[in-house]
């Protein structure tokens, strides 16, 4: 699988800090603080978020790879520092002597890591699975994915993502009250997006091999993502239920110029954008820790429970809908440089 735009990151929920380097930024390009920090915060926003966002509150601190303003070439290291930490400091400690078993749980929670977790790292203490299983992660890919956009703004592709579903509504005006209900009923939501990727270049991806093709990498991007169960391509779902004539988007000219009236395809078509507009459907199951536990199993004597309940989101769609954006936006500047790399921004204006 080819690589460009490459990035890392560690750390816990509740640890010191999150982490990211980044990997294969040309020179030149200017990055705001301000506009990842902005990111940040619409990830900690929307309606029926825990109590986790009222501690928090998310900036980025850059500390290589940017100089004044601009990137320089060399990798870029971003950070973010969890305040929530001063209560965590022995509970996370990395040095044996601070050994507690203060927060430790052995009560498996059904539709998290937990179970498989476990079993695979061979972890009796559900803490160790907990902290890095969790979606707290998403904070730093969310700052990864507004250095991507920043890159993608500077030749014109911008994208955006809007909530389309929350549980069985699909009224606007309702979805309040469709979380507020599942709030009183100690439940949680999940819901369906749609991103939306605008001045789309043709011919990222490619059609030579399976792990090259934009659908498949943006799949795989979305998928990976904690509560995402499923993505659709364009009209992914009702592709089965429409022939061949109302599906395919017949190519017309205009003045010279290829267009489309419709875009079932969702703007690729054999693995490559086609010019039209990137449209990627996504939905995100329940959260699936709730204030009424589900049954479940205690690891330590495997005797029959309730989960154990830490604290959660009633619904958190709209912030799912910003890791999205983030996450498509790294496939997206790393086909892009793939396409018209080079080492600065100058070289790669004269490619594109």
């Amino acid at each position: 699988m080819l690589e460009k735009f490459r990035f890392l990151t560690a750390g816990e929920s509740h640890g010191k800090c999150l982490t990211a380097i980044i990997e294969g930024l040309p020179s030149g390009f200017e990055i705001s603080v301000d506009f990842i920090n902005q990111e940040l915060k619409r990830r900690q926003g929307g309606y029926g978020r825990g109590d986790r966002m009222k501690i928090e509150s998310d900036t980025v601190e850059i500390t290589s790879g940017v100089r004044f303003g601009k990137t320089t070439g060399a990798p870029v290291t971003l950070v973010i520092y969890n305040k929530d930490f001063e209560n965590w400091e022995k509970i996370l400690s990395v040095s044996a002597e601070d050994y507690t078993e203060e927060k430790s749980f052995t009560k498996y929670r059904p539709g998290h890591a937990d179970y498989a977790g476990s079993v695979k790292y061979n972890h009796k203490d559900l803490r160790d699975v907990l902290e890095r299983s969790s979606a707290r992660k998403t904070a730093i890919e969310v700052a990864v994915g507004a250095v991507a956009k920043q890159i993608l703004k500077q030749f014109n592709i911008n994208g955006y993502s809007k909530v389309l579903q929350i549980g069985k509504t699909t009224e606007e005006e309702d979805f309040y009250a469709e979380i507020d209900k599942a709030k009183e009923a100690g439940n949680t939501l999940g819901g369906r997006f749609v991103l939306v990727f605008e001045n789309m270049p043709v011919g990222l991806g490619s059609y030579v091999h399976w792990d090259r093709m934009l659908d498949g990498r943006i799949a795989q991007a979305l998928m990976s993502i904690p509560a995402v169960k499923a993505v659709e391509i364009g009209n992914g779902r009702q592709a089965c239920e429409l022939t061949g004539r109302e599906f395919h988007d017949e190519i017309l000219l205009k003045d010279g110029k290829i267009f489309r009236e419709t875009n079932n395809a969702g703007g690729i078509e054999g693995g490559m954008t086609n010019g039209e507009n990137l449209e990627v459907y996504a939905t995100m199951k329940p959260i699936p820790t709730m204030r009424i536990p589900l049954r479940t199993v205690d690891s330590s004597d495997m005797s029959e429970a309730e989960a154990h309940f830490e604290r959660s989101d009633v619904c958190a769609i709209e912030a799912c809908a910003v890791v999205a954006e983030a996450r498509v936006a790294c496939v997206l500047v790393n086909e892009f440089l793939l396409k018209y790399g080079g080492d600065s921004l100058e070289e790669i204006q004269k490619r594109y």
